[in-house]
């Protein structure tokens, strides 16, 4: 078979394109899957949405050699608890991490089915915790700083994102070697915050904890009423337009969080809806939070 010179080229270049941002697809648990049951494994992907979760995975995407800084997010796409937008919440903004010379890996978590999990309101809660356990534990593998380990969250993923970074002393996995399940600083996008009837978002909330449940539960996951003063420092952004998931949530935690003096950045925009699909750009809200980054001293 005979190339040509541009054919050569042309090779060379998807080869060294695709090096640039290595991205590897793994199990989330090396062994059996905590809090599942038997049920047939239905997952299926559609136009970059996933539906259907049972089997987690931490899809590792690394910087081009010689550019990592040693910073690292762990990504939750949102979803309402119902789906998984993982291509443009989870890869697109990974692949963006990467040029940026920070590690990235996006969670497939479990979605809350009482089919698939004995109990479906931890589920997406044990994923998050294992996957900070994972990548604290794996630092030194991927060249990590493991004192710059963040998670990031879009909607109901800004909702997991923020239970993992308020319950990470409240471990629902096994963790005998004592890893610390604390992330070192968080992301929320757009964030499902509170389950509360005034301003939570109903259908992440009836996905995630049924129906009818307990005033216990509403609490334990309305993130507002569970930050204390080890709670990491945070950059929150979200639109006064939102009608999905109002802006209150992310008022609310910015000022749990100021009161209990943990760092924390709240962008505003008067127009973007829910999912800034048009405004703000995606190098405005994205370009802000790599300026809160550096800020906080987790990127150079």
């Amino acid at each position: 078979m005979k190339f040509s010179i541009f054919s050569l080229l042309l090779i060379t270049g998807m080869s060294v394109s695709l090096s640039c941002f290595a991205q590897k697809e793994m199990p989330l648990y090396p062994g059996k899957i905590p809090n599942s049951t038997s049920a047939a494994n239905e997952e299926t992907t559609v136009k970059g949405v996933v539906r259907n979760v049972s089997k987690p995975t931490l899809s590792v995407f690394l910087p081009e050699a010689g550019t990592a800084n040693g910073a690292s997010v762990i990504i939750c796409p949102g979803g309402g608890y119902g789906v998984l937008v993982i291509e443009r919440e989870g890869f697109e903004v990974a692949r963006a991490f990467n040029k940026m010379g920070i590690t990235a890996f996006v969670l497939k978590y479990r979605l809350p089915s009482d089919k698939t999990l004995e109990d479906k309101s931890i589920g997406p809660l044990q994923d998050a915790q294992q996957a900070i356990k994972t990548v604290r534990e794996r630092a030194r593998e991927w060249k990590l700083d493991v004192s710059k380990i963040g998670i990031m969250g879009f909607s109901a993923g800004g909702h997991l994102a923020s239970t993992a970074g308020t319950h990470f002393s409240d471990p629902l996995i096994e963790n005998k070697s004592g890893t610390s399940l604390r992330p070192d600083f968080m992301i929320l996008i757009y964030p499902v915050i509170s389950f509360l009837d005034a301003q939570g978002h109903k259908g992440s909330r009836a996905n995630l904890i049924g129906q009818s449940p307990t005033e216990e539960k509403i609490k334990y996951f309305s993130s507002e009423l569970q930050v204390q003063q080890s709670t990491p420092p945070t950059f929150l952004t979200h639109a006064g337009d939102d009608t999905v998931v109002p802006v209150p949530n992310s008022l609310m935690f910015y000022e749990a969080l100021n009161k209990n003096k943990i760092p924390a950045d709240l962008h505003l925009y008067s127009k973007g809806e829910h999912g800034y699909l048009k405004t703000p750009t995606f190098d405005v809200w994205f370009g802000q939070c790599l300026n809160w980054m550096k800020t906080n001293q987790f990127i150079p």
